[in-house]
């Protein structure tokens, strides 16, 4: 039986953690990602969201309305309100 992926490559944090960084292992493990990242060097290679393009990816990925079959999971209403 093949264990599923999880998406996150455990073996090379730690390696690169532990054993590039020299960390200890309780420092380690109370890293959180953003924190690894960047000690890595990592967190430059993500560039920022800029206004340009949040404007393209609200523009991808609409909003829908409770109208147009969203699940009527949006409450405007109570939001609005302040519920």
């Amino acid at each position: 039986m093949t264990k599923p992926a999880t998406g996150i490559d455990w073996r090379g944090l730690m390696q690169a953690g532990l054993h590039g960084l020299g960390l200890d292992p309780a420092v380690f493990w109370r890293l959180t990602p953003v924190e690894l990242r960047m000690m890595l060097g990592r967190e430059q290679m993500v560039p920022p969201l800029t206004r340009a393009r949040l404007a393209e990816l609200a523009a991808a990925f609409p909003d829908a309305r409770k109208d147009h079959g969203d699940g009527g999971y949006r409450n405007d209403a109570g939001a609005a309100s302040g519920a």
